[in-house]
């Protein structure tokens, strides 16, 4: 589970220093989701640089030039392709009718299945988030069209960033999680995963001290935020997909994970936790995003597990009242 990051200062206001330690801030902070590989890009004089490096945030300099008005970045938990080549990290670079970067938080599993039917071509690089590359540079042009069409052909769990040589930022929400916010007062966009990455990286530069409003993601949305500060948006279809963790799997009515809940459950084991504890999470109403956050925090994780035990009877008052069930 790897933390997407990155902020758009279209009105000029904010001063270089701060959007330099803003990305910063945000990448250190973004950690919490993976230490492989970090890296960001941004457009300076109309080409897209991409500077990353197989090493956490905090042991990278990440320092955006002056007159930069948008930075897109990555931090990395490698699950294809060796984090050692750093080809195989985030962002990647990409060629249609306007060149790009692009970065995914996320699994992809049917990028084998695409080169076997000669959908797209083999290539070096062998992470899966790639395939959205080339799906887009397939279409010969960067669009809401030709996103809808990466987001619909592959299958997996994603939620994916573009940035184009024009400043342009595109938001890509699937099923993984997505927190922007809006500064209008700044003339300011500033995007993190998760809320608790957003929190960290503000209080760490005093911004959560300035008023923001919360922009909306949902799955299914592409929005496309202009160097200007206007933002546009376009919807593409997300696939459902019966769990292989599911019971009864052949029945008509079986009950079924969607495809964020069975990737927590499949990718948990990276964070030492038992899949059964994310199953039992889920069962009792706990959000994805919340259980995402409680992989990153073992202390949250704990505390909601008592609760659920508490309210299923395990244990009842031998562990919480001294030895009376």
């Amino acid at each position: 589970m790897c933390s997407l990051f990155g902020w758009t200062d279209y009105a000029g206001i904010v001063p270089h220093k701060i959007l330099r330690k803003l990305t910063q801030a945000l990448a250190n902070a973004a950690e919490e989701r993976g230490t492989d590989a970090a890296g960001i890009s941004y457009v300076r004089n109309g080409e897209v640089i991409i500077y990353k490096r197989p090493k956490p945030a905090h042991k990278i300099h990440f320092n955006p030039p002056e007159g930069t008005t948008a930075v897109m970045g990555h931090t990395r938990m490698a699950t294809q392709g060796d984090k050692k080549l750093n080809f195989n990290n985030h962002p990647f670079a990409g060629h249609a009718s306007s060149d790009f970067a692009f970065a995914h938080n996320g699994v992809l599993w049917n990028d084998k299945e695409l080169r076997h039917d000669k959908i797209i071509p083999e290539t070096y690089i062998d992470t899966d988030s790639y395939i959205g590359v080339q799906l887009i540079e397939k279409q010969g042009k960067l669009d809401f069209e030709s996103l809808k069409y990466m987001a619909e052909t592959v299958e997996g769990n994603f939620t994916f960033t573009v940035l184009d040589q024009d400043n342009s930022l595109y938001i890509i929400k699937g099923s993984n999680p997505m927190y922007l916010l809006h500064f209008v007062d700044l003339g300011l966009y500033v995007y993190a995963s998760t809320e608790s990455i957003m929190k960290a990286a503000l209080r760490r530069l005093g911004l959560h001290k300035f008023s923001s409003e919360r922009v909306d993601t949902v799955e299914g949305d592409i929005l496309c935020i202009d160097r200007y500060g206007e933002i546009t948006r376009s919807e593409f279809e997300p696939k459902l997909y019966r769990s292989k963790y599911a019971a009864w799997y052949d029945t008509e009515d079986s009950p079924f994970y969607n495809l964020h809940e069975e990737m927590l459950i499949a990718y948990c084991g990276c964070y030492g936790v038992d899949s059964a504890d994310v199953e039992l999470l889920l069962e009792y109403g706990y959000t994805c995003d919340e259980i995402e956050d409680m992989l990153a925090d073992h202390d949250l994780l704990n505390e909601a597990l008592r609760d659920v035990k508490f309210m299923c009877g395990e244990n009842l008052y031998e562990e919480c009242y001294g030895g009376y069930c």
